[in-house]
Order: structure tokens, then C-alpha cells, then sequence
């Protein structure tokens, strides 16, 4: 891997997104660089994390919203979307063996990994549905 180039924006950023619990999105990201007092433009956010995606540092994440959002646990794990409010939460269930067996055998594909995003109501979006 080539050495890294952690200018100190992309390092404001790569920390935002690791200190996050909830999978932040670009214009997230932005926000919270401003609240502790970062004053970046737009394009170098985008950047920043388009840089540490392609680094491996954070996985981007497009759950079938419109904005990707963004996560620095790169062990492997599966996401759960609330349907009503879009919260995002990780699943720690692994995919099933025989799904990507499965997989490969209906598509020829060679499988090497698997990202599930299970799709719900969560338990605050049920409570005010009561």
C-alpha cells in the first residue's frame, strides 16, 4: 500500500467519522468539522473522504438513501435502516455461508464478501406509531 498522505483536513475528517456511532453523512461529517471549529470547504470534505475510502481507512456505505454515509468500523458487520427516520445501526450477525454459496452457484461469480442492509422500523419510530 502507498504511504499515506494524512494532510490535517483529511485526519479532522478520518476522526469525525472514527468518533461517530451513527454513520454520518458527507454534509454531517461537515457539520460536526464546525462545531469544533474547522472551517473547510465543501469540496475538500467531499474529498477527504473520497481519499480515506480509497485508502481503506472508512468504508462508504449507500444504504438506498441519496447521500452515502460513512463508516470507520472496517470489520465485518451488516447495517440495519430504520425506514421512517433513517437511522443506521450495525448488525454483528454474519452473512450464512450457503448465501454466498448460493450466490455463486446462481451467478458464477467468485464471492468474496457480503454487505446485508436489513431494512426496519426502529424501536423509537414504533413507540410513536403506539
Amino acid at each position: 500500500m502507498k504511504a499515506l498522505n494524512l494532510t490535517t483536513q483529511r485526519q479532522a475528517v478520518y476522526d469525525v467519522v472514527r468518533q461517530a456511532h451513527d454513520h454520518p453523512t458527507a454534509a454531517e461529517v461537515m457539520n460536526r468539522l464546525v462545531e469544533k471549529g474547522y472551517n473547510f470547504a465543501y469540496g475538500t470534505v467531499y474529498n477527504s473522504l473520497r481519499y480515506l475510502v480509497d485508502k481503506e481507512m472508512i468504508r462508504e456505505l449507500k444504504l438506498g438513501e441519496a447521500a452515502s454515509r460513512y463508516d470507520a468500523k472496517l470489520d465485518e458487520h451488516q447495517h440495519i435502516l430504520c425506514e421512517v427516520c433513517g437511522r443506521v445501526d450495525e448488525v454483528m450477525t454474519q452473512v450464512p455461508a450457503d448465501w454466498s454459496l448460493a450466490v455463486a452457484g446462481e451467478t458464477g461469480y467468485e464471492v468474496h464478501h457480503a454487505h446485508v442492509v436489513f431494512g426496519g422500523v426502529c424501536g423509537a419510530c414504533q413507540q410513536k406509531r403506539s
